[in-house]
């Protein structure tokens, strides 16, 4: 990415999909980036110790279409930090990210995730060791808090640590971690949203760039915040639902320009599968994140039935597919009942 396009500097990343595990890998960030030229995509997390020791390739790679793409980062010792940030800096992403949201039992035992919520300076001192090798921005994700702590103080320590140390962004969940008692996927459900505490930080540093995540689901709720806040986050309503990506750069980023329609979408996502299964990869592996294009639209049923049955085959092509889409064709006829099970699906 050229300095000019400099990711919160000079491209503000108004709308981003938020990392998630096994579902934002680099063939959901390339369907996605075949729906908006300009909403900031990011990876599942990774730990530093894969970074570090694993197959870089693997874990790294990524196609030059995904940009503006960013690398987040599990881990919280400032020199595994830096080294790793470095390194996903030389593979050519636009930003590196630090998890301090996730609730697992696996990053807790790390030492990482939200359980950094309680430690802030060790998140500032790692900012400052990833800011002292790159030239790529240092953000940070977070929560508003965890456990007992009051998100007030917990979220202005936070922010007051990490800006200190130059951090070039900070997102927040805005909702508390249990660390104790709740699953990761309750803790996604659970745990009360609280916007308004994110819009009051935004307000203690309103030259910082602030984004929101957490529980947004339609981009008239994402436009909503966008009066008070620097940028909106979508998680699953990204991926179940990834038609909304196609009014992206019309409605969030005010471009003159014809929505993507899922149609469309598709129709120019065709030569990364076919150039992908030609190195290897399996269909399934890529048709997986399409399943919730077409969702509410007559057929919709039949495309995902088509793909989850067909794709799996040792030999599927390019014409599965094509044999999905002419069941969703603009126009075709359907019979309402299909209609009525996808959209109470």
């Amino acid at each position: 990415m050229t300095t000019k396009n400099r990711l919160y500097s000079g491209h503000q990343p108004r709308f981003a999909v938020a990392p998630m595990m096994d579902w934002t890998d680099r063939h959901c960030r390339a369907l996605h980036r075949h729906m908006s030229r300009n909403a900031l995509l990011y990876t599942e997390m990774v730990t530093t110790g894969a970074v570090i020791h694993g197959d870089r390739e693997h874990l790294l790679g990524f196609s030059d279409i995904e940009h503006p793409v960013a690398f987040q980062l599990g881990g919280s010792d400032p020199e595994d930090m830096a080294t790793s940030a470095k390194i996903v800096e030389d593979y050519g992403y636009d930003e590196v990210n630090i998890n301090v949201g996730c609730p697992s039992d696996r990053v807790q035992s790390g030492s990482f995730g939200a359980c950094l919520m309680q430690e802030p300076e060790l998140v500032a001192e790692c900012v400052s060791a990833m800011k002292a090798v790159v030239e790529i921005p240092v953000t940070v994700k977070c929560r508003i808090g965890v456990d007992e702590q009051d998100p007030e103080p917990a979220l202005d320590a936070m922010a007051d640590a990490v800006f200190a140390a130059s951090a070039d962004a900070l997102w927040v969940h805005a909702r508390k971690a249990w660390l104790k008692g709740l699953s990761p996927k309750e803790n996604r459900n659970i745990p009360p949203l609280d916007y308004d505490r994110v819009r009051r930080l935004k307000q203690r540093f309103p030259d910082r760039f602030i984004g929101v995540n957490g529980g947004i689901a339609t981009l008239d709720e994402a436009e909503g915040f966008l009066p008070d806040l620097d940028g909106v986050m979508l998680g699953r309503a990204a991926y179940h639902t990834p038609q909304l990506m196609g009014e992206v750069d019309r409605r969030i980023y005010g471009e003159t320009c014809e929505d993507v329609s899922p149609w469309q979408a598709v129709e120019a996502y065709m030569p990364y599968l076919e150039a992908q299964m030609k190195q290897g990869v399996k269909l399934a592996r890529m048709t997986r994140h399409m399943l919730g294009l077409f969702h509410g639209r007559p057929g919709a049923r039949s495309w995902r039935r088509i793909l989850t049955v067909e794709a799996i085959k040792p030999d599927a092509g390019l014409e599965v597919v094509e044999h999905a889409l002419s069941a969703v064709r603009p126009g075709d006829s359907t019979d309402d009942g299909d209609l009525r099970a996808d959209t109470a699906a």
